[in-house]
């Protein structure tokens, strides 16, 4: 694609947003956009295929903002405040652009965008970060979407109600309440790292009863091997 059309394309999205922040979904029609966009309706179909092609540029465009706003930071002090200030950070982006997240966040399809899967593997690194510390207290998959619905819930609930009944204080509980269900109190592995998770797990395996005597040897072997060489 020429750095022309880039330019076009790129005009077009950003007049669909003006119309979807004042007017709703509703305000994007393909003639509205083209018009704010000072270009004929038939540009819109030879760039984006049709009005659905031209919503999911928008929804990856709003994707690509929202990824730009997040800090990676691979060995945080305090791994807890970090995953609070990543869903503090996803409600923020929400409440200030809520008609762009609605759009983003209310069709599954468009969760496919190559920008929302990068901000997946962000979550997904916090995700391993804070099991290899100890502190998950789920699988990381699940804790991902626990994550991911309560921050949505939460930005799509505030939305929906009247002004005179929104109480800052649901996002606080939401918050404390995600952190509860996907982290423990205290990292169940004193030390970071393989050895130490090798430690904690071989300390635990008297207590299972999923594994036969047989397959509990040989495991305790192998966790025995990764703890020494720790």
């Amino acid at each position: 694609m020429s750095s022309r059309s880039d330019q076009t394309r790129q005009r077009v999205i950003e007049a669909a947003i003006g119309l979807l922040t004042r007017g709703g979904r509703d305000a994007v029609t393909t003639r509205a956009v083209a018009e704010a966009a000072g270009l004929q309706a038939p540009a819109i179909y030879r760039l984006f295929g049709d009005k659905d092609g031209l919503l999911d540029a928008v929804a990856e465009y709003g994707f690509a903002r929202f990824l730009a706003t997040k800090h990676v930071d691979p060995d945080p002090p305090d791994p807890i405040e970090d995953l609070r200030n990543g869903w503090d950070l996803a409600v923020e982006f929400g409440l200030a652009n809520p008609a762009l997240f609605t759009l983003m966040y209310t069709e599954p399809a468009r969760t496919g965008s190559a920008a929302f899967k990068a901000g997946l593997e962000i979550l997904m690194g916090r995700m391993r970060r804070l099991a290899a510390g100890g502190w998950l207290r789920v699988d990381e998959e699940l804790g991902a979407q626990i994550i991911h619905a309560t921050a949505r819930g939460a930005v799509l609930t505030w939305l929906s109600l009247p002004e005179d009944r929104r109480d800052p204080a649901l996002f606080t509980a939401l918050r404390e309440s995600m952190v509860t269900a996907v982290t423990h109190e205290r990292p169940a592995v004193r030390d970071a790292g393989p050895a130490g998770a090798a430690r904690a797990l071989r300390a635990a395996l008297p207590e299972q009863t999923a594994l036969s005597e047989a397959e509990q040897r040989l495991l305790g072997e192998w966790l025995k091997r990764l703890a020494d060489g720790g």
